[in-house]
């Protein structure tokens, strides 16, 4: 999420509460563009209201691995990879230089990693930590990877 966390927080909220029916009434978790849906309309119609974007990532039966932006205002865009947030700006080099589609787990843990120390490295509000979640076809991993053991990439 990006943009004023009070926001993006309760958008989250009533987007959980509405995926919640969604699921019970589908009988089964809902698809991934339908969690970016409900995030695209909740902005859209709360668009003089709210500052704050998303990207939402998943996997489904239906079309397996994706990525869609929600920006300021409800627009949704599908991507192939994305970013977000103040150290973002950062980082537009590495992942236009770096990004290839197709990466091992290992290649794309590293790549995320690598692109949020080097926004640390700049920014001053994107945190010290790194949560990293990886999700595929068999489940969700949460992985951290804290202050200490990010890579350098210039002096601090």
């Amino acid at each position: 999420m990006a943009g004023s966390l009070a926001d993006a927080q309760a958008v989250i909220k009533a987007a959980k509460y509405n995926l919640s029916f969604h699921s019970v009434q589908m009988e089964n978790p809902p698809l991934v563009i339908a969690a970016a849906s409900v995030l695209k309309e909740l902005c859209y119609h709360n668009k003089d209201e709210l500052q704050a974007g998303f990207i939402t990532a998943g996997w489904d039966k239906k079309k397996g691995p994706q990525v869609y932006v929600v920006s300021l205002g409800g627009m949704l865009v599908p991507q192939l990879v994305t970013i977000g947030g103040s150290g973002s700006t950062y980082i537009y080099g590495y992942v236009d230089a770096k990004y290839k589609p197709n990466m091992s787990r290992e290649e794309c843990l590293q790549f995320a990693t690598n692109a949020l120390a080097l926004a640390m490295g700049r920014d001053n509000v994107s945190g010290g930590v790194a949560h990293l979640v990886v999700v595929t076809e068999t489940g969700v991993e949460h992985v951290v990877v804290p202050g200490n053991k990010l890579p350098k990439f210039h002096d601090e």
